[in-house]
């Protein structure tokens, strides 16, 4: 029967048994025990806890500690062994540890029988040999468990009954010094720091700060004994003395602070220290340089006395040019610094200048241009300041060359120049050339100025065309070079006094030609252009008028004289001339020609004699292109034409073959033109490299439109003027001779080739 008011046994692990089983379990027990004390070592043996039945333990096959590596994966002889198959697949080696390189642990985990039935670590460190030797980790839990039972001692009371040894706080002498460094460094906190309010709980009572600097003056000792308040059995403190722990407070303090003043009275001296050493070096630097300065300073002071002593008139030894020209040149290169901070001027005012003047005083420049050039360069180099100078006359006084040549050279230039004819240009701009790079700027522009070009001048004004056997431009275009722009104010007198002399001028006279030439690049080609409009073309127009064509007996001198104007006047003129006096006659006597029943042989050659009088330019010229076109029409209508009875043998062939080559030419010649434009715009490199140069301006523009992502097209069955129109873009186009034109509101205008790309885009 059970008893069912015991109190209640808890069981570690199985199930209740029968007493009966018990019994039997435990004769067993007692069989196998012999054999079991004789494999486990008596340490390993387990004891039995009167827990309120025997139960059997559980760790029966690990009874006896580590199994050797021999029988691992025995079991396998009851599978098919695929567990060994796949590692060795994977590169297991027997023998050797799991992973890439091995580190695996080699024997397999051993268990530990615990001594007791109590919890883990209950009986001590429970790790085994294997694992202390595989994983040799300290184990700290007898280190942890020391420190439990100390901090739970403190809770207890003295057991000897005695009174706790105070403990003492001690600060060293660098401690204090670290403190008043950063206290230095944190002596000014910034303003949003130091106004904040703090609340201190870390002592036994709550305190209230104002700023954080109050926090580092509290009292760092930590307070051991906290004094506690006097209940009924405690027992009043023996000594209390509060204002003796002040004062002794306040000596600590005081001493303190004296320690940090006299580490940051120390450290300041050292700095002062550094400070004066390097005050020191830099001063002897100093004198150094000053010293050596003094004796250079003597040296220059012997040469300009002893150059002075030589320049008194009583001196055996006067002081030549060249002389004082080396004891400059050995300033300059032995005493740089002392001669460029000193007073050039002065000094070469008080030597150089009666030298310079006695070397002048027999010059004449117009006759030795050359004279002295060397010289005054050699000066330039010694004299002259690295700086350049304004065209103003107040920097004389700064610059000993500059004034050398403006009170010294320039009177004698100015004397020859009021002696100077202007039409004896050539020896006055010999002598200007060969000074020019010697001369500063601001004198040359003076010279050129204030005094030849007024000369110039005056004389342009008392200049006449028709009476002056001398040609003007021949004293007046060799100052080009040297004057440039500064001309201009005298072409507008001369195209006038030009413009007089030819109004009464024929242009059977050639003479105005030669003298109308040389002026060709010299005049803006705007006024040049307005000059021979206005001036030329009139009296042409009247030659060509005169001219009788007369296929019989023609007489070419008025022609002549009017194509010899070919170069003088622009090609848009002289077509203008032809179409207005000269085509409507010339088509005129063609017709009537042809209506006479000509020799058809003697109106091709007529026709190719009147054109081979006229140069490629003009022929190329469409208007002059479609005078001759109209010629060639006319003349097959009359051929083609059946009135009249006759009709020469041959005569429509003729005529078919003559058009036939002359539309060839006219094609050939546009299609050259067309490629040597091209080539010359590739030679330019227009956007193109080097190795991919198009062969015409088509190809040019194709391979633009390609670059850019732009259709570029010919439109199908589309011409104008005979030539074929294309699509550039949104854009349509064609190009005549080179030249893209572009289709406006109402005509066709020329563009370039970006204007074009960024039209289309």
């Amino acid at each position: 029967s059970r008893d069912y008011s015991a109190p209640v046994n808890f069981i570690s692990a199985g199930l209740k048994k029968s007493a009966a089983e018990e019994v039997s379990e435990e004769d067993s027990d007692e069989d196998e025990k012999p054999a079991k004390q004789e494999e486990a070592p008596k340490e390993f043996v387990p004891k039995k806890l009167k827990t309120g039945g025997n139960f059997k333990p559980s760790q029966k096959g690990f009874v006896g500690g580590t199994k050797s590596f021999v029988d691992f994966g025995s079991w396998e002889r009851h599978t098919k062994g695929i567990g060994q198959k796949l590692l060795q697949k994977m590169g297991y080696v027997p023998g050797r540890g799991l992973g890439k390189n091995a580190q695996g642990i080699i024997n397999p985990i051993e268990a530990k029988q615990r001594k007791g039935k109590g919890a883990v670590g209950a009986y001590g460190s429970e790790r085994t040999s294997q694992s202390l030797q595989d994983f040799p980790v300290v184990d700290s839990e007898e280190e942890a468990e020391e420190e439990f039972q100390k901090e739970l001692s403190q809770w207890r009371k003295d057991p000897n009954g005695g009174k706790k040894k105070p403990k003492y706080s001690y600060k060293t002498v660098e401690e204090l010094k670290a403190k008043g460094r950063i206290s230095k460094q944190l002596s000014a906190p910034q303003k949003e720091l130091s106004q904040v309010k703090v609340i201190d709980m870390t002592g036994r009572e709550q305190k209230v700060y104002y700023s954080y600097s109050q926090i580092s003056h509290k009292h760092n000792i930590p307070d051991d004994s906290p004094q506690q308040p006097l209940g009924k059995d405690s027992k009043p403190q023996g000594f209390a003395l509060p204002e003796l722990e002040h004062n002794l407070q306040l000596l600590i303090d005081i001493t303190e602070q004296e320690i940090i003043q006299n580490d940051r009275q120390l450290q300041y001296e050292r700095d002062m220290v550094v400070n004066l050493t390097h005050e020191i070096q830099k001063m002897s630097e100093v004198l150094s340089h000053e010293e050596t300065a003094i004796s250079n300073l003597s040296k220059v002071l012997e040469m300009v006395e002893e150059c002075d002593r030589r320049m008194q008139p009583s001196c055996e030894n006067p002081l030549t040019l060249d002389e004082c020209a080396k004891i400059f040149e050995t300033l300059q290169d032995k005493y740089y610094e002392e001669y460029r901070m000193s007073d050039r001027v002065d000094l070469a005012v008080a030597i150089v200048y009666p030298l310079m003047k006695d070397y002048f005083k027999s010059w004449d420049p117009l006759k030795d241009c050359t004279y002295g050039t060397e010289i005054i360069a050699k000066w330039k180099s010694l004299l002259e300041n690295d700086q350049l100078l304004s065209h103003s006359g107040q920097d004389l006084s700064t610059d000993a060359f500059h004034r050398l040549m403006w009170e010294i050279w320039m009177p004698y230039v100015r004397n020859i120049v009021a002696q100077w004819q202007p039409r004896n240009c050539g020896s006055m701009v010999d002598f200007l050339d060969s000074w020019v790079n010697v001369v500063p700027v601001w004198i040359l522009d003076n010279i050129l100025d204030q005094l030849i070009f007024p000369k110039l001048q005056k004389e342009v004004e008392s200049w006449n065309p028709l009476t002056d056997t001398v040609p003007i431009h021949s004293w007046i275009h060799p100052w080009l070079p040297l004057m440039q722009a500064r001309l201009e104010p005298l072409y507008s007198p001369i195209r006038n006094k030009l413009a007089n002399a030819l109004q009464k001028w024929h242009p059977s006279d050639s003479s105005a030609k030669l003298i109308l030439q040389p002026w060709k690049d010299v005049f803006t080609p705007g006024s040049w252009e307005a000059f021979m409009v206005k001036n030329i073309v009139p009296k042409l127009g009247m030659c060509l008028n005169e001219l009788i064509i007369n296929p019989h007996q023609q007489h070419m001198d008025a022609f002549y004289w009017v194509i010899d104007w070919e170069g003088m006047i622009s090609v848009s003129s002289l077509v203008g001339l032809l179409e207005k006096h000269f085509f409507p006659k010339w088509l005129q006597v063609l017709c009537s020609w042809l209506s006479n029943s000509p020799n058809y042989e003697e109106i091709t050659k007529w026709y190719l004699g009147w054109k081979s009088m006229f140069s490629d330019q003009v022929l190329a010229h469409p208007s002059i292109k479609d005078k001759f076109n109209e010629a060639l029409d006319i003349m097959n209508r009359a051929v083609s034409s059946s009135v009249g009875g006759y009709m020469q043998p041959g005569a429509r062939e003729n005529i078919a073959y003559l058009t036939h080559t002359e539309r060839r030419k006219d094609f050939q010649y546009e299609a050259m033109q067309e490629r040597r434009e091209a080539e010359n715009m590739a030679q330019r490199g227009i956007g193109m490299a080097a190795s991919s140069v198009p062969m015409n301006f088509k190809d040019l523009i194709q391979t633009k439109a390609e670059e850019h992502n732009i259709v570029f097209m010919p439109v199908i069955g589309k011409r104008h003027e005979g030539k074929q129109l294309y699509t550039f873009g949104r854009i349509v186009i064609y190009i005549d001779r080179g030249v893209v034109f572009v289709q406006g509101e109402k005509t066709w205008v020329p563009t370039s080739l970006q204007s074009l790309i960024d039209m289309a885009k």
